[in-house]
């Protein structure tokens, strides 16, 4: 049981978090504050920044490796993956730059996640009534 594209794909994300992890802990040592945040927006903007990818990411992940450990085609997992990576990095990257305010990546990075986790749906259902029946 190998699940080769979904990890990739997981590693970049995990990658990602990483690094948005690393804006929430600049901010938490600037202000001092182990829990909550301040008035600060930017501080605000990075701990949703990572908030929304640790909401949305672990999700497509796993509908994405049980959909390739079901058997589904490595390119449908591949291009549903790279909308979710996509998705997510667009999304990250709106949010901060657009300092939580409406931006045309941050709206693209959840239209191409929803997308992402519509299409790993549809592809776990295909795959249960292409094999069951």
């Amino acid at each position: 049981m190998i699940v080769p594209v979904t990890g990739v794909f997981a590693a970049v994300l995990g990658i990602l978090l990483v690094v948005l992890s690393a804006q929430v802990v600049k901010f938490r040592l600037k202000y001092n504050k182990g829990i909550g945040v301040t008035e600060d927006r930017d501080f605000q903007v990075a701990i949703r920044a990572h908030a929304n990818l640790v909401e949305y990411a672990p999700l497509g992940i796993i509908m994405l490796a049980i959909a390739e450990l079901n058997g589904v085609a490595s390119g449908l997992i591949y291009w549903t993956g790279m909308a979710l990576v996509a998705g997510r990095i667009l999304h990250a990257w709106g949010m901060i730059n657009g300092k939580g305010e409406t931006h045309k990546a941050r709206a693209l990075g959840m239209v191409l996640t929803w997308l992402a986790i519509l299409a790993a749906a549809v592809l776990l259902l295909w795959n249960v009534w292409h094999v069951y029946g």
